[in-house]
């Protein structure tokens, strides 16, 4: 006896599949196959009675209510999309995703329910901070990815979801006054000059600086590869160590295994290290500066010097031209204006070279007396 149950469709995806949906009042839940079976039974009853569904299966303590936000992260946790990431990464996501999930006990409601709408009212509420509001878009945008590249839905409504604007120029970059301010405070010897010098001259993440060590010298040329994407697109790294980089090293107590050491004569983590620095910037009295303000000072720098981009890569190990150009916008201004005023000048007054203001002084820290 063929029967046929309200609001079930079917639509052809572009493989031949056929697909069963629960559409009604502007919903459409995605339904296991075939017709009549337990689970296709079992999902129409769920999508037709949503309140009575989320009354008997509220979750228990430590149980995950299937087909439910929380189910869908677990799942997403399982998959190689999640377990090829680096760990870091992995980290990162899903402490944005847990976090999601307890908000409002979100994690226990149908993830084919969630709507773009739903979406923007969790990322409004984190609008005073907004680079965390798109991290959290951000995950929620790989956690539907999957969801679609599994079959378990067929939308993504986090692609939907605009980011927030957040603060344009990113991460302060450091001034010639504020390296000086610093290198005042902090001597050549101190763990905390090396630390400046390593950030500055070779324009590296701190991921990156804590690991470096006497080992991955050779000939006079830095030679390792970048902690981020070194599992998927690994980037090598070649830079030379310049004088003043070596004088520096050569002058400060450091580990075996790594240049920059705790007090415990102990490598230091990427998050400890970070702290750690921005303990010393408060010593020197520089409240808005950090270690990754160093790099963008850097790329600043070597533009202001009239790298191209290209070469600027070539030191930051940046992949794309998009945030190095971030990074140097400001510096490539003033090395525009410099270059256009000394044609004009010397159109002006073509026997004579007309000085504009001081020159760039290559390096960054203040060298020592001799």
């Amino acid at each position: 006896m063929k029967f046929r149950l309200k609001y079930v469709v079917e639509d052809t995806d572009r493989h031949g599949n056929v697909r069963l949906y629960y559409r009604h009042n502007g919903s459409k839940i995605r339904l296991r196959g075939p017709v009549g079976s337990p689970e296709f039974l079992a999902d129409y009853r769920r999508a037709a009675n949503p309140q009575k569904e989320k009354k008997t299966t509220t979750a228990k303590p430590g149980r995950v209510v299937p087909r439910s936000v929380k189910w869908l992260c677990v799942q997403y946790y399982k998959s190689a999309m999640f377990t090829e990431l680096d760990p870091r990464t992995q980290k990162v996501r899903r402490s944005i995703l847990e976090r999601f999930c307890q908000h409002k006990n979100d994690g226990d409601k149908p993830f084919a329910l969630l709507l773009p709408r739903h979406i923007r009212v969790r990322r409004d509420e984190m609008a005073d901070r907004p680079e965390a509001a798109n991290g959290m878009v951000k995950a929620l945008r790989q956690l539907y990815r999957y969801a679609l590249r599994y079959d378990h839905h067929d939308d993504n409504p986090a692609e939907k979801v605009e980011y927030l604007k957040g603060n344009p120029d990113g991460f302060h970059s450091w001034s010639l006054g504020e390296i000086e301010k610093y290198e005042d405070a902090h001597p050549v010897g101190t763990p905390a000059r090396l630390a400046l010098a390593l950030a500055l001259y070779t324009g590296q993440r701190r991921a990156d600086l804590v690991t470096l060590g006497k080992q991955h010298v050779r000939d006079g040329w830095l030679t390792f590869t970048q902690h981020k994407g070194r599992n998927h697109k690994p980037v090598r790294m070649e830079i030379p160590v310049i004088p003043e980089l070596q004088k520096i090293i050569d002058a400060t107590p450091t580990g075996d295994l790594t240049f920059l050491v705790t007090a415990f004569n102990r490598p230091f983590t990427s998050n400890g290290f970070g702290n750690r620095f921005r303990k010393w910037c408060d010593e020197a009295g520089l409240p808005n500066c950090s270690v990754h303000g160093l790099r963008k000072a850097a790329a600043a720098r070597l533009a202001e010097l009239g790298c191209t981009e290209q070469e600027i890569m070539a030191i930051t190990g940046h992949t794309t031209s998009k945030e190095v150009t971030r990074y140097t916008r400001a510096a490539s201004q003033k090395t525009r204006a410099e270059s256009a005023l000394r044609r004009f000048s010397g159109e002006q007054k073509p026997d004579k070279s007309v000085p504009l203001s001081m020159a760039v002084v290559p390096g960054g820290t203040k060298s020592q007396p001799k």
